[in-house]
């Protein structure tokens, strides 16, 4: 019997350790147990992994019920002793699974990640001790090694464990960020800055740092950092930053949604007086589930303002410009770069060179009109920098001052950075994710250097696109076609329909190179490219693709 329990508590602790293994990839879903459990059975790896533990399962239940035709009073010692030892080695074999060939983002052990888990291993020991009470194992004539079957099956249960744990910790959890976001809500109205809110499918965090630019000339501003834009993250930044030090006269804060309520939930923190919608895209289709909710959801930032408050709108995506034609609030300025009516702010003679934007804005309602430069790149971006234009002309900054600020702006990190190496190779870093507007803009980039060499595309494809998101890929394919000599795409199965353009445009198969990691893509690119090559990283995947 000693055996047969020292083997169960055994598999109680590889169970453990497996539910710390699938933790992180429960954290990179959001804590979310639909997200998780499509993860789990979308993932060829796991998919495999668990065939492998039920054909390992199933062969020691026909040893155990073999054994206990068998077993004697005499033999039952050595039997047992020895499928004890096939049971060990079994168990080897399950938990020490090959380890991810690339991991992009390691697992935080936040106080929520930490309560969780610890929450899951606790729930691992009552699904064996379920098992082992109450099947009719234990009362075979062969107990210990019944005893191992009931620990190899709440091992197999493992990835179980973790979204009950979630829903068991709902009301605990729901208590902790109650009361942070009564702290928040304290120091935000102690230090009582001024609330800038941004939110669109893509484009938020570029126009977050060009209105940081903007204002940083006269005021003192904070900003949420990255891409801290969930209630969370927001709560995080005012408790560890607010209390400390009240003297900043702006807050500007992205304001990121995967379904309806959560950008309302964040404005109720904050209390913007002004809010800026970007645009309105497929980034997160398939967790919206159509374009018309996608659509609400950025509306409601739009929607807490006070009637005091001012909005600003890029009025070149039809579905923003259809939020600045709702009327509220009084006070609404729109910008566009495509000469779209009723626009207060407007751009024309774009151009685009290896030195950055030139543009000239023109100011609808005071008839200002001022030459800009950027040194970014991307014509997308003059969109953002028309809408941070807007906030800076509401509070007061003219054209004339915002020309000197644009002229030192820089790209946000992973976004369309222009750097030449050592080498004399020049990188395109637009890594931080793809949509169908912004690979565009950064194939434009790509196709400036014409210096002679190659023009490689490294890209792991467009994540995330619902039901558009092969044809969406299929048309980069296309795109890339028309501008690259090369293109390096991170995995076959992942890239398939970006191929599938690719062969249909005719590009040439021995310059289309298919990887398994970025870090295979990184050992291409430094052994082939030589001075006067140009690379566009244009995106990567996330742990859970």
């Amino acid at each position: 019997m000693i055996f047969g329990q020292l083997l169960a508590l055994t598999c109680w602790i590889a169970g453990g350790w497996r539910v710390y293994q699938l933790a992180r990839f429960f954290q990179l879903e959001g804590y979310e147990p639909a997200r998780f459990g499509r993860w789990a059975i979308g993932n060829r790896g796991e998919r495999l992994y668990l065939l492998k533990n039920i054909a390992v399962l199933a062969v020691l239940c026909a040893i155990w019920a073999l054994l206990g035709n068998v077993a004697t009073p005499d033999n039952r010692h050595e039997l047992s002793s020895l499928v004890l030892i096939l049971a060990f080695v079994a168990l080897i074999g399950i938990v020490f699974r090959p380890p991810q060939r690339e991991v992009k983002q390691q697992f935080v052990r936040t106080p929520r990640a930490t309560r969780l888990l610890v929450t899951a291993i606790v729930v691992q020991g009552a699904i064996l001790f379920v098992i082992l009470a109450v099947l009719p194992l234990a009362a075979s004539p062969f107990t210990p090694f019944s005893i191992d079957l009931g620990g190899f099956a709440a091992l197999l249960l493992a990835p179980l464990t973790l979204p009950i744990a979630n829903v068991l910790m709902t009301p605990v959890e729901a208590a902790v960020r109650a009361g942070y976001v009564r702290n928040a809500r304290s120091a935000l109205e102690a230090a009582h800055p001024t609330v800038i809110a941004i939110t669109g499918s893509y484009g938020k965090t570029t126009t977050k740092e060009y209105i940081a630019n903007l204002l940083g000339g006269r005021y003192r501003v904070l900003k949420t950092p990255k891409s801290y834009n969930t209630l969370m993250g927001v709560t995080k930044v005012i408790n560890e930053i607010l209390p400390h030090d009240q003297g900043y006269d702006y807050f500007i804060v992205e304001m990121g949604a995967y379904i309806p309520g959560e950008i309302a939930a964040i404005c109720r923190l904050t209390r913007p007086q002004i809010s800026l919608v970007t645009a309105v895209g497929p980034m997160h289709l398939e967790r919206f589930g159509s374009i018309e909710n996608t659509a609400k959801a950025k509306y409601e930032i739009i929607e807490a303002l006070p009637a005091e408050g001012a909005a600003i709108f890029n009025d070149d995506d039809p579905r923003v410009a259809a939020m600045h034609a709702c009327g509220y609030p009084p006070i609404r300025i729109g910008v566009t770069r495509a000469d779209a009516p009723g626009a207060r702010l407007s751009a024309h003679d774009i151009a685009m060179t290896i030195n950055g934007l030139d543009f000239d804005v023109h100011d609808a309602e005071t008839g200002e009109e001022r030459h800009f430069h950027a040194p970014v790149y991307g014509e997308h971006n003059v969109s953002n920098m028309l809408m941070a234009l807007a906030v800076a002309q509401h509070i007061g900054i003219g054209l004339a001052e915002a020309s000197a600020r644009v002229a030192t702006f820089q790209p946000a990190e992973h976004r369309l950075v222009r750097r030449v190496l050592p080498n004399g190779v020049v990188t395109i870093d637009d890594a931080y994710s793809a949509n169908p507007i912004g690979s565009r803009s950064a194939l434009a980039v790509l196709a400036l250097n014409q210096t002679g060499g190659k023009r490689i595309v490294i890209s792991a494809g467009m994540v995330e696109l619902g039901p558009i998101q092969d044809d969406e890929n299929r048309k980069l394919g296309l795109a890339i076609a028309e501008t690259a000599t090369d293109v390096v795409l991170i995995g076959a199965r992942q890239t398939k329909p970006i191929q599938d353009g690719l062969r249909a445009a005719n590009f040439p198969a021995d310059q289309m190179h298919i990887v398994e990691t970025t870090a295979d893509a990184v050992q291409w690119m430094t052994a082939t490219t030589r001075a006067g090559d140009a690379v566009l990283i244009m995106s990567d995947l996330p742990d859970t693709y």
